[in-house]
């Protein structure tokens, strides 16, 4: 596992504290939808302040800006939310407008980071779910200053890089779509785990270059190598939801798709065998859902969602909507862990456990 500078051993005291989050969560109507990004900040920020940090300034992103300032990706909402967490505190804290309101903080700008920089005296990465990003505030702004990783990133890494070394009763589900992304993960995958299910649009893909009619389903356009098309671990469903130009549903055998109906979901048979398999597993990697959850393809992912709950393995899950799934149930978080970034966690897997944003955090 990649060893980098902790936060716990940072000196803080009467120190100014740049902590780049990640507050990048969905709202609506002006309202967050789901703090869990904010919540997990929360522990850095209590040590720091613990430690007797003079000014805590929290950076982050918020929607896609490309650079311009806008009204709709304001940060005040954010820390609004935050400060009743903060308690006596919260003076201490503030937060800096949307750092990608500057077209330099996507183009890892060395005078945007230089800027950055006078705002404080250590630098601490609490950002996993955006490590992946060789964005200024991630990786050309910690080059400047002493820095330090925060308790989630901590966190983070240790949990995902267990998935790297799983024990040998294994199972890795893939959900999601664009293959020639996912195409390094799965080459990884398949040099540590027995069986690898492919979910959503990544199963078009396969049961497509497989020989089998998808109808008008979505698929990539890198097609699957011959190599990886005739592995046995990788596993597809065996029966689909589908849908219809007039938006009705049905469950059909793979075999059986029409020429106008999409794949929109596995079906209920494949939902209840991989269920099986997850019971079965000592260890399961999950990172995608196996439908398209937002049109309301949410069955099979919840399927596997209760067989996480109430089997007995350890398990990493990763991915917006596959968090999604499991926040309607009580779990053992000692068991499961959800990470906060879905993109940074297939990145730091098919890179070997690292990222950019953590490279420049290493330990000596």
């Amino acid at each position: 596992m990649i060893s980098l500078r902790s936060v716990e051993d940072a000196s803080v005291q009467d120190k100014r504290v740049l902590l780049r989050v990640d507050f990048n969560v969905p709202m609506q109507d002006g309202r967050i939808t789901d703090d869990t990004r904010i919540k997990a900040a929360l522990p850095t920020i209590k040590l720091l302040l613990d430690k007797g940090a003079k000014k805590i300034t929290l950076l982050t992103h918020l929607g896609r800006p490309d650079g311009k300032e806008n009204d709709k990706d304001r940060v005040a909402p954010l820390f609004a939310h935050l400060v009743p967490h903060l308690g006596d505190e919260a003076s201490l804290v503030e937060m800096h407008e949307n750092v990608r309101f500057d077209p330099r903080e996507e183009a890892g700008d060395e005078g945007f980071a230089k800027e950055l920089a006078a705002l404080g005296d250590i630098y601490v990465n609490d950002a996993f779910s955006n490590s992946h990003r060789a964005h200024t505030s991630m990786v050309a702004l910690p080059k400047l200053l002493p820095s330090y990783a925060g308790l989630q990133l901590l966190s983070e890494v240790a949990h995902i890089s267990e998935a790297l070394t799983p024990p040998k009763n294994s199972l890795a589900i893939v959900g999601g779509a664009k293959f020639e992304t996912k195409e390094p993960l799965l080459e990884k995958l398949l040099e540590h785990y027995g069986t690898v299910l492919l979910g959503g649009a990544l199963a078009n893909d396969m049961l497509k270059v497989r020989g089998t009619p998808i109808g008008r389903s979505m698929v990539s356009a890198t097609p699957v190598p011959d190599v990886m098309a005739a592995d046995e671990r990788i596993v597809i469903p065996t029966d689909v939801m589908v849908e219809c130009e007039n938006n009705q549903r049905r469950t059909a055998y793979t075999a059986d798709v029409r020429s106008d109906e999409r794949i929109m979901d596995i079906g209920p048979n494949t939902a209840e065998v991989w269920a099986s398999m997850i019971h079965a597993s000592d260890f399961v990697l999950w990172n995608g859902p196996t439908g398209v959850f937002e049109k309301g393809f949410t069955e099979g992912t919840q399927k596997l969602a209760t067989a996480i709950v109430e089997a007995g393995c350890r398990a990493v899950l990763g991915g917006g909507d596959t968090a999604a799934a499991l926040a309607s149930f009580q779990f053992d978080t000692g068991r499961i862990f959800v990470s906060t970034g879905g993109g940074a966690m297939l990145e730091f897997l098919a890179n070997g456990g690292t990222l950019p944003a953590l490279e420049v955090l290493k330990g000596n």
